[in-house]
């Protein structure tokens, strides 16, 4: 199986290299890495500078810059078009550094034949389990890690897990050619956050179904250029009205029918969760976003764009 890893990068040139570095460490050798810079020019001339061929032998590295920022999605999609030939698309965030034995952990898991993408353990800084898979919620519009908080070492049934699961952590997927041919590209209209759990619910709605592996470990650096983990009264509005607006958009795209409840359950728990800790300026964005996402507006917000 010759993989094709797709990361996305947005003027975070140290995020991709300590990826690629990692990689370098690879058990799997059978792949080669696409990067799409959304940062423009500049950002892909600096990335180019630092950019080594390869990541071992026969493992080679390009990137392509894109036509604008295009977002998570738009990145992800111009380099899954840039490796039509791949057996399988491992798409991985640049935040992200894998385990020597991750990518042939998840390799083995989807070549059994009975899923099309696979997940795997997702890890915080702090060593503990960020997500093994996730559930979505839609009457509430909310997104659930499963496994999150737990050691390294806690017992895993990763069957039962599998059968849980809606979505696998968009920080690591690993995507089937049939899983591609049959769900289609990432949306590009959600442009950043739950842009992964729509398309895992859109490839379920199919028939598809989702593995879990859950030795390939992946330590995620998370929100390095978004400052989505930034305290709670201090996270910049980007990541807070984004992450509240597409809530409702998976829900409006997947479950049409709960959307009108999701809708009342989605504004009680954005004050709850913000006003608890009075974080009201970013109780202000989420409600800006939760608002965006009852009128439908999509793509990039007006006043992110130059």
């Amino acid at each position: 199986m010759h993989v094709a890893v797709c990361i996305v990068s947005f003027r975070n040139a140290g995020d991709v290299m300590a990826c690629l570095a990692a990689l370098t460490s690879s058990t799997f050798n059978n792949f080669e890495v696409v990067i799409c810079e959304n940062g423009g020019p500049e950002a892909f001339v600096r990335l180019s500078e630092v950019l080594p061929a390869t990541v071992g032998p026969g493992r080679p590295v390009r990137a392509i810059l894109a036509s604008g920022n295009l977002g998570y999605a738009g990145g992800v999609n111009v380099c899954l078009r840039a490796s039509p030939d791949a057996d399988a698309w491992w798409v991985l965030n640049p935040d992200t550094e894998p385990r020597p034995e991750a990518l042939a952990a998840l390799v083995h898991r989807l070549s059994q034949g009975d899923c099309d993408l696979v997940g795997g353990t997702v890890i915080s800084t702090d060593g503990r389990v960020e997500s093994r898979v996730g559930r979505w919620r839609p009457w509430l519009a909310r997104a659930e890690a499963v496994g999150s908080g737990e050691t390294l070492d806690a017992p895993v049934d990763a069957r039962a897990l599998e059968r849980v699961a809606s979505y696998i952590s968009g920080a690591s997927m690993l995507i089937s050619r049939q899983f591609l041919e049959t769900t289609g590209e990432m949306r590009e209209d959600y442009f950043l956050y739950c842009e992964e759990v729509e398309w895992c619910l859109r490839s379920l709605q199919r028939g598809l179904h989702i593995g879990y592996a859950p030795d390939a470990y992946i330590l995620h650096r998370k929100g390095t250029t978004t400052g989505s983990v930034a305290d709670l009264t201090s996270r910049p509005r980007m990541p807070v009205y984004l992450d509240e607006r597409n809530k409702l958009l998976t829900t409006r795209d997947c479950y049409p029918t709960r959307f009108a409840v999701a809708v009342v359950f989605a504004l009680a728990l954005l004050i709850l969760r913000y006003g608890k800790r009075g974080a009201w300026r970013q109780l202000g964005y989420a409600v800006q976003g939760w608002f965006a996402g009852v009128l439908n507006r999509r793509g990039p917000p007006a006043w992110l764009m130059p």
